[in-house]
């Protein structure tokens, strides 16, 4: 019970690994807020972790607002914000210069201005408690170059170096940032794509030969929520199987 009695907001918890951080940080003893778009999935979640569903768009300022508002309300406290949501299953992968705008557009709205207003949001309540963390998902991408899906790389290269400048700010209010850049995880959301042969690629290219799952993933974060991270900000720790070394 590493979290017992702690408020952990999960934004894009509906699903896949957002989910599986959910379940993880519940059963430490956390009091779980699902901060999701899809009411469906949102509301699944959230009572398997016998926590809170509130439907949230991350790229819109108000919702993320009220959705923080909602949880001071029903808990009273805020202690952990992991930044999850993101646009990536759905995409389509081709070349930089054929991505539309508005995709570019919709997508950095969510993984990068997403990440920026959940964290405002918090910001306030976890100064006036002097002790918060964050926990910012990035990706093993960014030391990759993977191409094809540039917009996504770019985000996540903006969620990495965002986590370091918002750990130097906070870090007086008692609050801590780090991230996690995971590789290639496998959930059970579908991903058009990873062809069977790109998947067998990755994980030649680890040194751990294996399929990377939820649970590969929801120690590490678990970990930088708990107390033995206390003295952790700005880090970010790659848990990629040994594809990048950095």
């Amino acid at each position: 019970m590493k979290l017992k009695d702690k408020v952990a907001i999960i934004t894009g918890a509906g699903q896949g690994l957002g989910r599986a951080y959910a379940l993880r940080l519940a059963q430490e003893g956390a009091k779980v807020v699902v901060a999701e778009l899809n009411e469906t999935k949102g509301r699944s979640v959230a009572d398997e972790v016998k926590g809170l569903f509130v439907q949230t768009d991350v790229a819109n300022a108000g919702s993320v607002e009220a959705m923080v508002r909602k949880t001071i309300d029903v808990y009273g406290r805020i202690d952990i914000l992991v930044n999850n949501a993101a646009i990536f299953s759905t995409l389509k992968m081709r070349p930089f210069w054929e991505i539309p705008e508005a995709e570019w557009d919709q997508l950095m709205g969510v993984n990068v201005r997403g990440v920026w207003l959940a964290a405002k949001a918090v910001v306030p309540q976890m100064r006036k408690q002097g002790s918060g963390r964050m926990v910012n998902i990035s990706s093993g991408v960014v030391f990759m170059g993977r191409p094809n899906y540039l917009h996504y790389v770019a985000s996540k290269g903006a969620v990495l170096t965002m986590t370091r400048a918002m750990a130097k700010e906070l870090g007086e209010f008692g609050i801590n940032v780090n991230a996690i850049t995971p590789g290639a995880t496998f959930t059970e959301v579908p991903r058009d794509t990873v062809t069977p042969e790109q998947k067998e690629a990755l994980v030649r290219a680890q040194s751990i030969k294996r399929v990377a799952g939820p649970a590969d993933m929801e120690g590490v974060v678990l970990f930088l929520c708990s107390d033995e991270a206390a003295f952790i900000t700005g880090q970010t720790i790659n848990v990629d199987g040994g594809m990048n070394f950095h």
